[in-house]
């Protein structure tokens, strides 16, 4: 469904039970974006006007016929693997990254921010992603700042691309081509930050 646009008040329907709420809409850029009204109302899905949203309530009940959602011809969304080099945790993602496929994603996030090391998202095999997923690598990314590491982003696609350029979350992440050029950016700044520390240690 389409979010409904009056004044400054936007109304979300849910697609599945057509609930609905109605508050007022941050101003961004696009008038297509929602992803922060969809964010504050505990909704999930698009975060475009375009749906598919879901309520709370609904975004608890479990994907029909069970399982990982399906990607159309991409197979179905998910992980891949989670490698790990040296003190980077890199979590390869693949599909639609979205409301069904997100708990698979915030344990694999979990998982790298236990390793206590950089994380790499490897977002090569993925063809889209939606505001439940934007909201986890968002948390991510500040859990990692807090602990004083770093998450980076690598190989998204064009699609994907564009939905963090739209919400301005471009700037948020360090975006690389490629997991090997994230991992020697990440190694080189390892390597800086153990040099500077051993020359600290030897004048002291």
């Amino acid at each position: 469904m389409t979010v409904v646009p009056d004044d400054h008040l936007m109304t979300l329907i849910c697609d599945t039970c057509g609930d609905s709420v109605k508050a007022t809409a941050c101003v961004l850029p696009d008038a297509e974006v929602v992803w922060t009204l969809v964010s504050e109302q505990g909704w999930s899905g698009s975060p475009f006007a375009t749906g598919p949203h879901r309520c709370p309530h609904c975004s608890l009940l479990p994907p029909a016929g069970g399982g990982n959602a399906s990607c159309g011809d991409h197979g179905p969304g998910g992980i891949l693997g989670i490698d790990h080099v040296d003190d980077v945790t890199v979590v390869a993602a693949a599909g639609d990254v979205d409301l069904d496929t997100g708990d698979t994603l915030r344990n694999a996030l979990r998982h790298a921010a236990d390793m206590g090391g950089h994380i790499v998202v490897d977002l090569s095999r993925v063809h889209l992603i939606d505001s439940t997923g934007l909201g986890l690598l968002v948390r991510a990314h500040r859990d990692a700042r807090e602990r004083g590491a770093a998450l980076c982003l690598a190989a998204p696609s064009r699609f994907v691309r564009t939905v963090l350029h739209t919400m301005r979350l471009d700037g948020a992440f360090p975006i690389f081509d490629s997991r090997d050029d994230a991992l020697a950016q990440l190694s080189e700044g390892s390597a800086s930050e153990r040099t500077t520390s051993a020359a600290t240690a030897a004048r002291s």
